[in-house]
């Protein structure tokens, strides 16, 4: 598992073409991909299971807790991304709610940060 930061201050600023505004890039891919948003109530949860496919959270608002293969599990809110290899065993969960949007794609390559 990793977790990546998308906040205005990890991005950079783009003035190409007379433009004035911050890009914090997500996902670069060249293969077929998945988008889709995920909506979790209070004490919502996406159950322990492995990815399918390689996956990228975004965590557009609210806060949750994340884990991984070894079931530790890390506070994230947002401005976070978490990402997952395939076969990846995880978990997703939140006290309070949270909204994200989730990328899935047999090539994913986060944008470091």
């Amino acid at each position: 598992m990793k977790i990546y930061k998308f906040t205005k201050e990890n991005g950079k600023k783009i003035t190409k073409f007379n433009s004035d505004f911050v890009m914090s890039r997500i996902i670069q891919t060249e293969k077929q991909t998945h988008i889709g948003y995920m909506f979790l109530e209070e004490n919502g949860i996406i159950g322990y299971h492995q990815a399918v496919i390689p996956q990228l959270l975004v965590i557009l608002s609210g806060e949750g807790y994340v884990c991984g293969d070894n079931k530790e599990y890390t506070k994230v809110q947002t401005g976070d991304a978490v990402y997952w290899d395939k076969d990846e065993w995880h978990e997703t969960k939140t006290d309070r709610g949270l909204t994200a949007m989730v990328i899935e794609s047999e090539e994913l390559n986060p944008h470091p940060i």
